[in-house]
C-alpha cells in the first residue's frame, strides 16, 4: 500500500511537471517529492546546460508560487543576497525632519521595515505564501559566503542588529544548484538532499526538444540531438547542453536546409559549439564522421 501511494505521488509530479513544460524522470521526481515531504534543501549538480535551474522554475510554476532566485557569483556579498537599507530615502526622511525633530525617534524610524530593501534571501525569508528559493550556481560564490547559508538553511531565520531576529513566516523551498567549479563543504551537502542530472538520453532529449519548441520539425530536431549526443562524446572543453541543442535545431531550422550535412552543420556549429578551442578542433573531416555516426547524410 506505502509502496503504491509512493508511486502515485511521484507520478502526480511527473505529470505536475510535464504540464508546466518539464521533462522529468523518476530520479528527479523522486528528489522533488522528497525535497518537499521532508522539507529539506535540494542540492542540484550536473554539467552546465542538463536543466539544474529548469528545476526551480518548473517547480515554482506547478506549485503556483513565486520564484525568487539568487544569482551566486565571486564576492557575493550578505547585503546583495539579504539587505539593505535605503539611504537615499533615509536621507531625505531626516532632511524633511529639520532642526526641530527629535534624534533619537528619527533614528529609530530610519532603521525600520520601510526602510528596508529586501534581497533575495530575506525576500524569501518573508513571504506570507510558501516560495521556491532558486540559490543558483552556489559554488561560484565564496566559503563565506557558503558558511553564512549554512545557518540560514538550518534555523530558517537572520538577524538585523536594528530589528532583531526575524523568522520565516513559510519555509521557502529551496533548490541550490552547481556546476562543479568549487568544492561545496561536507557540512552543506548534510543539510541537503542530493540530485545529480547527467545529460538526457537521446529520445528524452528529443522530447525536451518537441516540447520547448514545437513548431521546429521532427526531423530537424532528431537531427540536432544526433550531432550533440556524438560531441558529448568528444574530449571538449565546453560539451552542449539542453540549451546548445535546442539553439542548434533552432539555427537548422531557420537555415532550411533539407537534410542536415556538413555545409549545414558548419554554417550552424556556432549555436552548438561556444569555446574557440573546441570550434578549432571540430575539423571538417571530423564533422562529416560525427554525423556520419549520428545519422545525418554526412556529405
Amino acid at each position: 500500500m506505502e509502496g503504491g501511494t509512493l508511486r502515485s505521488d511521484i507520478a502526480k509530479i511527473v505529470e505536475g511537471l510535464e504540464s508546466v513544460g518539464y521533462i522529468a524522470d523518476r530520479a528527479i521526481a523522486t528528489a522533488v517529492h522528497l525535497g518537499l515531504a521532508m522539507e529539506k534543501p535540494l542540492l542540484v549538480e550536473g554539467a552546465a546546460g542538463v536543466g539544474k535551474t529548469e528545476i526551480a522554475k518548473a517547480m515554482a510554476a506547478w506549485l503556483e508560487t513565486d520564484l525568487i532566485r539568487l544569482q551566486c557569483y565571486e564576492g557575493l556579498d550578505l547585503p546583495t543576497a539579504l539587505y539593505e537599507w535605503n539611504y537615499q530615502k533615509q536621507l531625505l526622511h531626516i532632511r524633511l525632519q529639520g532642526r526641530d525633530g527629535d534624534a533619537e525617534s528619527v533614528q529609530r524610524t530610519i532603521f525600520g521595515p520601510d526602510f528596508l530593501l529586501e534581497r533575495p534571501l530575506l525576500r524569501a525569508i518573508r513571504c506570507e505564501e510558501r516560495p521556491v528559493l532558486l540559490i543558483d550556481e552556489v559554488d561560484r560564490a565564496d566559503e563565506e559566503f557558503e558558511a553564512f547559508l549554512l545557518e540560514l538553511l538550518s534555523d530558517f531565520q537572520v538577524s538585523i542588529p536594528e530589528l532583531g531576529t526575524i523568522e520565516a513566516r513559510t519555509r521557502p523551498v529551496v533548490v541550490l544548484t552547481s556546476n562543479g567549479t568549487r568544492e561545496l563543504s561536507d557540512a552543506l551537502r548534510r543539510r541537503c538532499l542530493y540530485l545529480w542530472i547527467d545529460y538526457p538520453e537521446p529520445e528524452r532529449e528529443i522530447e525536451i526538444l518537441r516540447r520547448r519548441r514545437p513548431d521546429i520539425a521532427l526531423t530537424r530536431v532528431r537531427e540536432a540531438v544526433g550531432l550533440a549526443q556524438q560531441l558529448r562524446g568528444e574530449r571538449l572543453g565546453k560539451p552542449p547542453g539542453v540549451a546548445e541543442t535546442l539553439d542548434f535545431a533552432t539555427a537548422l531550422e531557420a537555415l532550411g536546409a533539407e537534410a542536415l550535412g556538413p555545409e549545414t552543420a558548419r554554417d550552424a556549429i556556432g549555436a552548438l559549439i561556444k569555446d574557440p578551442n573546441d570550434l578549432a578542433g571540430l575539423t571538417a573531416e571530423r564533422l562529416e564522421a560525427l554525423l556520419r555516426v549520428s545519422g545525418g547524410p554526412g556529405g
